[in-house]
Formats: structure tokens, C-alpha cells, sequence
């Protein structure tokens, strides 16, 4: 019997069987070669061929270019304490390649909860070739993070959000008239101040925005992708030189004493007597800068530097320590003061009927008298007052900082008749603005030194370029040391209960210098005296050693009304308030008793 060897079958069988995984595989590199070679192809093609056409597809499907808002400065007090700030917030942001074809949807969704304007919010969920629109800027946090998950509950896809800066106004209406607000921001992106010290310094308090760029996929950062940043330079703050509670302080007082006297509107300065800082600047009415919408928009403004007006018998402080500087008077020269003196078309009066006085130059100024004022400015040669008034500062801006200052009108010229002077000599047919009137009595406290009023603690710059601050102010000498305590001298005599008008600015136990004011308005209809008034009170404390300098004025108070009565008392609130916050003590000395009469 023959046997067949183990593992022997039909001719060629294992053979067979071992070629068939062989040729398999053959086939198989054969499928990969030409895969690959597709692949090549396609890559030259595209890289190699028409290198541009991908380069732009990809940045259109797969890139997006985000700005990285900068953190904007804070306005603070000079105490450091924020009155306007930036704090936490959010930007919702869409993706037009996720949201176009649910655009007209999505945009009523967020029309209504986030109170957009639909037709600006639809056109940004379509906006062709672009991965990012913004749809709202500044939305605090918590909202725009629920906004942002319904949208997701209701099935729309292609919105997100980033860190967006809101600014706030902590303190309400406190120095709102000064520190302003931001708009809407712009389509950019960028703030747009509205107002004020924000928009003054928009550039310095903005810093400069950052960058962002990185590749989406399905409406996501992909991790791995090209990601560059250049980051956000925040801005500087800016520190005035407010104080915030003597500011809400001032405030107050100014709006009690306005609405108690049924006036239109008024005004409070408190300066530093040594350094020409405001300490705070009240406008009343004001506005809440945290809300200013409900608010006229004419308020949006200082009226202490934007409005002008006559500031009366304040100026004959001006007048008389002038002739004094010049060596034409002295507080104790002797004018016998009639009780009409009659000058070219119309006779001058006092508010007061009287027959002749026998009053010294203090007396004038105590007891306030017109007629007297003109006839001590009689000795000025020509051209001589209209120098001081331009050294104390009227007729130029002070240059503190805020938009819309006005120069006021100081005549010169042709325009400077005799009888233009006369009246200026106590406080007519001249206009100042109150900032300006309060830093040329300040000169008198500084000892005959105008120093420049200063907002701003430092050095900043504003939107045109220019520095400002108590680093950049400059002082000069307008009259003599001798001429600025004469002239103390005689304001103290305005606050004595026996030879002054004003002594309702006294302030307990403390020496006072101060002038009152009361000046006849021209209507803005008849461009004419309308029979309305404007007082004031200007003065400072404690007369021998002066550390504060505070103006009162009020607009068209009740008929019958004077600046000692209306703004006296509110000067002696400032003054107090202002001298027990800073720990002044007084000077432990008597009042003078230089003559009013001989």
C-alpha cells in the first residue's frame, strides 16, 4: 500500500493557497499608492496652484479677530475714593456663519430681552464672511451669561461672551456735572463719552485695546489652532482734586439754599486758599451720572465754567485792593459818598437810599456801596483797572480742565467808555464765569498771588494734548502782600453785625473776609436788564490765615433777595463744614476794627 507524505494534496493546491494572501496584499498597496497620489494631487493644487484662494477661505471659515477691551482708569477723589470706575462686565458676541440662518428669530429673542434695536441686531446675525459681530457691549455679567443660556434652551447656536468692562458711576449725581459719562459704546467697540472729565480725557483714561486671533470650528476656539495675542494696555486713572464728601456736602446745602430762596439755579466753589485746588464744584440742578437718560441733556455740563453772568459788588473787592496795590488808597481813605451820583446818561445809586456818607474806603466795601466804588475808582488813570481785572484773571479761561469754558467779556478798547468803566468798578457790564470769580478773590486770600485753579492731582494729559494739573499750575503777583491784607482787613468789616451786610456768613469762631454780590440779570429774549437778580457771596477763612476760599452764587431768586441773606448763610455752612473736616483751628485772634466811617 503506498502512502501519501503528510501535508501533499492536489497538484499546485498549497501553492495556491499560499499566493492568494500575497496578491491580496499587492492589492491592497496598490489601493494606498493611489489614495496617496490623490492626496498629493489635491495638495499641489491647492498649495501649489492657487495658494491665495485657500489662504482666504480659511481666514473666512476658520479665523476670527477678537479686540481685547482695556480696562479704562478710574476718576477718583483725591482721596482715592472712585467716582467713576470700571468693574466686571460682559460682551455678547455672535457668530454670523452659526446665527444666519436663524437670524431673523434670534434677533427678536435678543431685541427683547436685552432691548436692541432688532433691525442693527438681525443685519449683525447676517453680516456675510465675518465670524464675529458684536451684539451687546457692557451688559453686566449675570445677565448676558443667562441671555446667552436661554438662547442655547431655545435651540439657537453661534453666541458667546467675553469680559467687557462696564463703567459705573458709584456715587449717583455727586460731582456728575464734572466727572460726565459714557454712551453707547461706538460700532468699533470704542467708549464714547458723553460728557465731562470722561470725555475730556477719553484718550488717558482709555488705554489702548488688545488683540486676539484664533481658529472656530463648530463654533469653538479649536484647541490646537493658531491662537495669537497681543494683550490690552488698560488705561491711567485720573485723580482730581475733589473731596467726594465736601463735594456731596456742597451739594446739598447748594440745592437747599437754591430751592429756599425759589431760584433758578446756582452755583458752590470751595478751594484750597494755598494751592488753587477745588475742593468741590456743585451745580444745582444737576444730574445722576448713573442715569442720565431721565436727565435734559443741557445739564450735562459745569455751569460753574460754561455760564456767565455779572458778578456785582463781589468785583469791588478786585477794584479796591487794586487802587490800593497802585498807592491811590488806603482802607482808611475818607470819601464823602452822595447819595445819587449822576454820570453821563443815567444816575448811579446805591441799593439803598441815603444822604450823604462820610465813609472810609473800608466802609465802601463793608457796607457796600456803589457810589462810593466809583468815586475811589476815580483815581485809576486810564487803562489802569482794566490791567488788574486781566491780571486777577477775567477775560481768560482758567484752563482747569472741562470743556465749554467760556473766557467771560472784560471789555477793552473803544468798548471801554467812561461810563462802561464806572460800572465795571462795581461789578457791571463786565461777566465772569464762577470759576474764574472764585480763583480772583483766592488771590486776595493767597496773599495778592493769583494762583491757577487746578481739578486734576498731578499731571494729565488731555484729548488735544495739553497737560493740566497741580504739576502744570503757574502763579503770578497781582497785587502787593500790603494790598491783600488792607483789602482782608476791609472784608472782614462786611461780616460785623454793626458795620456790615453779610453777617449771616459768620462762622463761629473763626475770623471771616468776605463780599457779597447782587447784580442785575440780562434776559435772554430782550437782551436787556429783565428785572431777575443773581447773589453771591465769595470769602474766605480764617481771615489772618486763610486755608479756604468759598463762592456762593444763586441765579433769579425771589425778588427782594441779596447776597448776604441768600448766599451768606450757605458760605457759612461751606466754611464750617470745610474747616472742621480739615482740623483747622482758629487763629484765636479778635476781629479788626479798622473804621467804616470818620
Amino acid at each position: 500500500m503506498s502512502r501519501t507524505p503528510v501535508g501533499a494534496g492536489p497538484r499546485g493546491g498549497a501553492g495556491a493557497r499560499r499566493a492568494s494572501p500575497q496578491r491580496r496584499m499587492g492589492f491592497g498597496f496598490l489601493i494606498i499608492a493611489f489614495v496617496l497620489s490623490m492626496f498629493a494631487a489635491r495638495l499641489i493644487q491647492l498649495q501649489g496652484v492657487d495658494p491665495d484662494s485657500l489662504a482666504l477661505r480659511a481666514a473666512a471659515e476658520g479665523t476670527v479677530d477678537v479686540t481685547l477691551p482695556a480696562a479704562r482708569g478710574e476718576i477718583t477723589d483725591r482721596n482715592g475714593d472712585p467716582l467713576a470706575e470700571s468693574v466686571d462686565g460682559t460682551m455678547i458676541v455672535a457668530d454670523p456663519a452659526l446665527t444666519a440662518d436663524e437670524a431673523p428669530a434670534l434677533a427678536r429673542f435678543l431685541a427683547h430681552r436685552l432691548d436692541l434695536d432688532y433691525a442693527d441686531t438681525l443685519e449683525a446675525l447676517r453680516a456675510e464672511g465675518s465670524r464675529f459681530q458684536y451684539i451687546a457691549r457692557q451688559v453686566p455679567t449675570s445677565k448676558a451669561k443667562d441671555v446667552v443660556a436661554d438662547a442655547e434652551d431655545e435651540g439657537f447656536r453661534g453666541l458667546f461672551t467675553q469680559n467687557d468692562p462696564l463703567r459705573i458711576y458709584p456715587n449717583g449725581d455727586v460731582a456728575a456735572n464734572l466727572v460726565g459719562f459714557l454712551g453707547t459704546p461706538k460700532s468699533d467697540g470704542s467708549a464714547q463719552p458723553l460728557a465731562g472729565l470722561e470725555s475730556r480725557f477719553n484718550d488717558f483714561l482709555s488705554g489702548t485695546d488688545g488683540a486676539a486671533r484664533y481658529e472656530m470650528g463648530a463654533g469653538s476656539q479649536i484647541p490646537l489652532g493658531d491662537h495669537t495675542v497681543t494683550p490690552a494696555v488698560n488705561g491711567n486713572d485720573l485723580r482730581t482734586t475733589l473731596d467726594r464728601d465736601l463735594q456731596w456736602y456742597a451739594q446739598r446745602v447748594l440745592q437747599q439754599t437754591v430751592e429756599g430762596a425759589a431760584g433758578e439755579s446756582g452755583i458752590a466753589v470751595v478751594m484750597d486758599s494755598r494751592t488753587g485746588q477745588v475742593l468741590a464744584l456743585a451745580d444745582y440742578p444737576t444730574y445722576d451720572a448713573a442715569d442720565p437718560e431721565e436727565y435734559s441733556p443741557d445739564l450735562y455740563k459745569s455751569s460753574a465754567l460754561t455760564d456767565v453772568y455779572e458778578p456785582g459788588s463781589v468785583e469791588k473787592v478786585l477794584t479796591l485792593s487794586s487802587l490800593i496795590d497802585a498807592g491811590l488808597a488806603t482802607p482808611r481813605t475818607r470819601l464823602k459818598v452822595p447819595g445819587k451820583l449822576y454820570r453821563q446818561d443815567r444816575p448811579i445809586g446805591d441799593y439803598w437810599d441815603h444822604d450823604t456818607l462820610r465813609l472810609t474806603l473800608a466802609g465802601v466795601l463793608a457796607k457796600s456801596s456803589n457810589v462810593g466804588t466809583v468815586l475811589a475808582a476815580d483815581e485809576f488813570k486810564p487803562g489802569q483797572l482794566r490791567k488788574y481785572l486781566s491780571a486777577f484773571g477775567l477775560g481768560k479761561r482758567t484752563g482747569v480742565g472741562l470743556g465749554g469754558e467760556t473766557r467771560g467779556i472784560l471789555p477793552k478798547g473803544a468798548a471801554w467808555t467812561s461810563q462802561v468803566g464806572d460800572r465795571i468798578a462795581f461789578g457791571q457790564s463786565l461777566s465772569v464765569n464762577a470759576i474764574q470769580m472764585a480763583a480772583a478773590i483766592n488771590t486776595i486770600a493767597n496773599g495778592g498771588v493769583r494762583i491757577d485753579p487746578s481739578l486734576v492731582m498731578g499731571s494729565a494729559t488731555l484729548d488735544n494734548g495739553t497737560s493740566i494739573g497741580t504739576a502744570d499750575v503757574t502763579e503770578r503777583r497781582v497785587v502787593s502782600e500790603r494790598a491783600a491784607h488792607g483789602t482782608m482787613l476791609m472784608m472782614e468789616r462786611v461780616v460785623d453785625p454793626d458795620a456790615g451786610v453779610a453777617p449771616g456768613a459768620q462762622v463761629p469762631g473763626y475770623r471771616v473776609a468776605g463780599k457779597t454780590g447782587t447784580a442785575q440779570r440780562v434776559g435772554s429774549e430782550c437782551a436787556c436788564y429783565d428785572g431777575s437778580t443773581t447773589v453771591s457771596f465769595a470769602g474766605f477763612a480764617p481771615a489772618d490765615d486763610p486755608r479756604f476760599t468759598v463762592y456762593v452764587v444763586v441765579h433769579d431768586p425771589r425778588a427782594g433777595s441779596g447776597g448776604g441773606s441768600v448766599a451768606g448763610p450757605a458760605f457759612s455752612q461751606l466754611m464750617s463744614y470745610a474747616l472742621r473736616r480739615y482740623g483747622v483751628p482758629p487763629t484765636g485772634k479778635q476781629p479788626n476794627r479798622i473804621p467804616v466811617e470818620w
